[in-house]
């Protein structure tokens, strides 16, 4: 997997004080049953010549059906290598979701692994807004950092 990279949007707000994250439980049957470690922000594949920013406005749309919600500028929250090798680039906007209006992609899987049936699955299941300290808990490992740069940049 060396070499591929992945961008994506960590939508944020601010409910009478309190920050929240949006953040979305992978779909597929791999992830059905697992909750912490099983939501990711929502991101995707970047080609090497693309704007990596770009790709993850295009990647929040594919992922969520809906254009990203942006209410200010976008914040550069950096890169981190996942377990699996792939980089992953992230920037945070505020901005308002309601996660019934998300729309997700969806994605083939041949299931049962083996079978030869191809199935679509949705690439988020479902979207929720959580505090960061619910979001760290939720979130797969490689991208817990990602809330904490978000955390130390605002304040």
């Amino acid at each position: 997997m060396a070499g591929v990279r992945s961008a994506g949007v960590l939508v944020f707000r601010r409910v009478n004080g309190p920050l929240e994250l949006l953040i979305g439980h992978m779909g597929g049957p791999f992830w059905q049953r697992r909750d912490a470690g099983g939501w990711s922000i929502p991101k995707g594949e970047c080609a090497p010549d693309e704007d990596p920013l770009v790709a993850a406005q295009r990647e929040f749309r594919e992922e969520l059906g809906l254009p990203v919600p942006a209410t200010g500028g976008f914040v550069a929250l950096g890169e981190a290598r996942q377990s699996s090798g792939k980089v992953v680039a992230i920037w945070a906007v505020q901005g308002d979701v309601d996660p019934a209006a998300v729309v997700p992609g969806t994605f083939a899987l041949e299931w049962p692994r083996g079978s030869g049936r191809i199935q679509q699955f949705p690439e988020i299941d479902r979207v929720a807004w959580f505090d960061p300290d619910q979001a760290r808990q939720k979130l797969v490992a490689g991208q817990r950092v990602f809330v904490d740069r978000l955390v130390d940049t605002l304040g």
